[in-house]
C-alpha cells in the first residue's frame, strides 16, 4: 500500500489533541462528581464525545477516498463500526476498575490497534483513547499503556508520510505527555476539592454538636440560677418564718399567725414562679406590665431583715431582659444577706443615670474580707455572687462589691441603657 501524499493528515495527532483533549475527563468513565459537575465541566465531556466520532469518521473518510475498492475496506468499514458501538457502551459501564470496565477497554484499544494497522489515519483517534485509559486503569498501568499507544501512533505517523519529519517522531509523544498532565492535574484538583468538601461538612457536624452542646450547657446554667434565685430563696424564707412562728406560737400567738400568713404568700409567689419556670415566662413580679420599681418595693429578706427601696434619677423604660436580670441580681443579693451577712436592715437603690441603670444593694451586717461563696470551705454553696455577675455580664455590664468587717456590705451592678426597639 502506497497512500496518496497528505502533509495535513501527517500531523493529525498533535494538531487534534488541543481540541478533544484540553482537559476534557473521558465521559466512559463518568463519576459521581462529574455527574455533579458544572454546565462547563459536562460541555467539555460533550466536546470529547464530539471529537472522537469527528476524527473517527474523518479516518474512515481519508481511507475510502485514497484506498477505494480494496478488498481490506469491509473490514475497515466493520471495525470502525464496532469501535464507535464500543465507545458508546463506555457510560454504562461507569467509571470504577471492573471486570467489564477492563474487558471494555481490552475492545477498544484492541479494535483500534488493528484499524491502526489497517490505515493509519485512524491514529488520530488516541487522544480520547489516552483519557479514557487513564480514567479506568490504575496510574501505572495506564502510563504504561498510554507509552504503548503512543509508539504505535509514532509508527503509524512515521509510516503514512512519504519521508521523515522529526515532527512525527516528537510532536504524538508531546501529546500523551501533555494530556497526562492536564489529567493527573484534574484528577488532583479533584481529589483536593473532594478532602475539603469532606472536612467542611465534618467541620460543620462538630460545629453543631459544639454549638447544641453550649446551648444546653447555657440553659441549665440559665434554669439553676433562676431556681437559686426564685425557689431555692422562697422556701428559704418560708422555712425562716415558719420557724419564727413555732418560736412564737404560744408567747405570742398574734405574731405566729402573722409568720404563717407571710409564709402562705411566699408559697403563692413561689408556685407562680415555678410555673413560670414551666412555661418560661416572665417573671410574675412583672407580668401584665408590672414596673420594676414596685417588684424592687415588693421584695424581703426574711422576718428579721427590713428591706427599703429607693429610687433615683428619672425612671426609663426597661428591655424586658434587663428588668428581669435586674430582679433577679436583686433576689439573689437579699438571699445573699439572709443567709451570711447577719445584718438588720438592707437596702435597695435604683439609679438611672442616663446612659445606664444601677441597682446597689447595701446591708449593715458584719461584712468579709472574702465573699463566702468563693471559698473553698463552703459545701453546697456557689450558685448566689456567680450567678449575680453571670447575669450582669450577659447584659455587658459591670459588677463591684464593696464590704468592710462589721461595717456591712455594698453590692453595686450597673447596666448600661440601649434605645427599646
Amino acid at each position: 500500500m502506497t497512500p496518496a501524499p497528505d502533509p495535513t493528515p501527517a500531523k493529525g495527532p498533535a494538531g487534534a489533541s488541543p481540541g478533544p483533549g484540553a482537559g476534557a475527563p473521558d465521559t466512559g468513565g463518568t463519576t459521581a462528581t462529574a455527574t455533579a459537575a458544572a454546565p462547563g465541566t459536562r460541555m467539555l465531556g460533550a466536546v470529547t464525545h464530539a471529537a472522537f466520532f469527528l476524527l473517527l469518521g474523518a479516518s474512515v473518510a481519508r481511507f475510502l477516498l485514497h484506498h477505494p475498492g480494496e478488498p481490506r475496506t469491509p473490514w475497515v468499514i466493520a471495525l470502525g463500526t464496532t469501535l464507535a458501538l464500543l465507545y458508546v457502551l463506555g457510560p454504562a459501564l461507569g467509571a470504577a476498575p471492573t471486570v467489564r470496565r477492563l474487558l471494555w477497554l481490552g475492545g477498544v484499544v484492541a479494535t483500534w490497534v488493528v484499524l491502526v494497522l489497517l490505515a493509519p489515519s485512524f491514529a488520530w483517534c488516541a487522544v480520547p483513547l489516552f483519557y479514557t485509559a487513564l480514567r479506568t486503569l490504575p496510574p501505572r498501568a495506564a502510563v504504561v499503556l498510554v507509552a504503548l499507544l503512543t509508539a504505535l501512533v509514532v509508527a503509524a505517523q512515521l509510516r503514512l508520510s512519504p519521508s521523515f519529519d522529526p515532527n512525527l517522531l516528537l510532536a504524538p509523544p508531546a501529546v500523551a505527555a501533555l494530556a497526562t498532565a492536564v489529567f493527573v492535574h484534574m484528577e488532583r484538583q479533584t481529589r483536593a476539592q473532594r478532602t475539603l468538601i469532606d472536612d467542611l461538612l465534618r467541620t460543620r457536624r462538630e460545629l453543631a454538636a459544639t454549638e447544641r452542646r453550649e446551648g444546653t450547657l447555657a440553659e441549665r446554667q440559665r434554669l439553676s440560677m433562676e431556681i437559686h434565685d426564685t425557689l431555692a430563696q422562697h422556701l428559704s424564707s418560708q422555712q425562716m418564718l415558719l420557724q419564727a412562728a413555732d418560736r412564737t406560737w404560744d408567747s405570742d400567738p398574734g405574731t405566729a399567725r402573722a409568720h404563717v400568713r407571710t409564709a402562705t404568700e411566699t408559697a403563692a409567689r413561689g408556685l407562680a414562679e415555678a410555673r413560670r419556670l414551666v412555661h418560661d415566662l416572665a417573671p410574675p413580679e412583672l407580668a401584665g406590665g408590672g414596673r420594676l420599681a414596685d417588684a424592687l418595693r415588693a421584695l424581703d429578706a426574711g422576718p428579721d431583715i427590713e428591706v427599703r427601696f429607693h429610687l433615683e434619677g428619672t425612671p426609663a423604660p426597661l428591655p424586658d431582659r434587663a428588668e428581669s436580670a435586674l430582679l433577679r441580681i436583686a433576689q439573689g443579693a437579699l438571699a445573699n444577706v439572709r443567709e451570711h451577712s447577719g445584718a438588720r436592715t438592707a437596702a435597695l437603690t435604683l439609679s438611672f443615670l442616663g446612659d445606664q441603670v444601677v441597682l446597689d444593694v447595701a446591708d449593715d451586717g458584719h461584712g468579709f474580707t472574702e465573699p463566702r461563696e468563693t471559698r473553698a470551705d463552703t459545701p453546697g454553696r456557689g450558685h448566689g455572687l456567680p450567678a449575680i455577675r453571670a447575669r450582669v455580664r450577659q447584659l455587658g455590664g459591670t459588677l463591684t462589691l464593696e464590704s468592710t468587717p462589721g461595717e456591712g456590705t455594698v453590692l453595686s451592678a450597673a447596666i448600661p441603657l440601649e434605645p427599646v426597639r
